[in-house]
């Protein structure tokens, strides 16, 4: 064989050895399913009491506590929000006099 022969397929194999191995891939456990949306334990039938009363810090916290929801939010007219659900959420509707006039879970 040639010498320059020879130096390429030394060259070759060297180079071959440099790449990614080309192996069988592992099994591995499945990725665990994303998880549900959170359907939560709001219960907005117990908050309803609170309709027609002035928004206030207090009363959202009165008015969280009560259908058992891990947070709460007050939106006023227009005002843009998330429409993600979230059982965990209480929301209190309140009219351009800050009197709450709907609430719902979500």
């Amino acid at each position: 064989m040639p010498k320059t022969l020879l130096s390429a397929l030394a060259c070759a194999v060297l180079l071959s050895a440099c790449g990614p191995a080309m192996t069988k891939p592992e099994q591995s456990e499945p990725a665990p399913a994303p998880a549900a949306p959170s359907r939560g334990s709001c219960d907005a039938t117990k908050a309803q009491s609170f309709v027609g009363q002035k928004g206030s810090a207090d009363v959202q916290e009165q008015a969280r506590s009560a259908s058992g929801a891990s947070m709460a939010r007050t939106l006023q007219p227009g005002q843009p929000i998330t429409k993600e659900f979230n059982g965990e959420r209480l929301n209190l509707y309140v009219d351009e006099a800050n009197t709450i006039t709907r609430i719902n879970c979500g």
